[in-house]
């Protein structure tokens, strides 16, 4: 029994401030992933700490901190997702990073994250867990409130998905260009 029942409240707050501050990147780069803007990511990651800090009694095993604020995380990528977008000129030379004459890319793999974008919700969360946030199947299946074989077998489906949809796009790449074997010339 406790004297001083706010005390244990206070505790959990306290690490759940310090497991923000901590993983706050990681948190970052998990809404980038979604959004692919900057100022969006962060305020799903300030919603996020916010409805964390204002629920933290809710977490019942401070072991499980850093799991429940993914899951927070996430949950506001989702919400984020799925809120209507209002597209405007300005904000699409933003996102794109594009100005006029500009031919830079600004992605490492476009190919890549547009694949990966035509996941569904829960298996675009898996895949960036898995490869993008270092997260073991056991932790993405804590985090995603479903079963470890589950998580797996979404895992191994959705690379294939991917697999498949990059092969298709490269496969549409070459097929105006001219290849030959390699030490062959081509004559073009």
């Amino acid at each position: 029994m406790l004297i001083f029942p706010g005390k244990k409240a206070n505790t959990h707050k306290g690490l759940i401030e310090q497991t923000i501050l901590e993983k706050y990147n990681h948190y970052y780069r998990l809404a980038c992933s979604y959004t692919h803007n900057e100022d969006a990511a962060k305020d799903i990651v300030q919603n996020g700490a916010y409805k964390a800090l204002r629920n933290h009694h809710t977490l019942k095993d401070p072991q499980f901190a850093e799991t429940w604020l993914y899951r927070i995380m996430l949950n506001e990528c989702f919400q984020y997702m799925r809120q209507p977008k209002h597209i405007s000129y300005e904000s699409i030379l933003e996102d794109g990073g594009a100005e006029l004459g500009s031919t830079e890319d600004t992605y490492a793999n476009i190919d890549l994250q547009k694949a990966i974008d035509m996941l569904p919700e829960k298996d675009k969360a898996i895949v960036t867990l898995k490869y993008f946030e270092d997260k073991k199947l056991e932790e993405i299946s804590a985090i995603l409130g479903e079963n470890t074989n589950t998580v797996k077998s979404r895992l191994y489906r959705s690379m294939k998905k991917l697999r498949s949809a990059l092969e298709d796009g490269s496969a549409q790449s070459n097929d105006g260009q001219h290849t030959g074997k390699a030490g062959e010339k081509n004559d073009l």
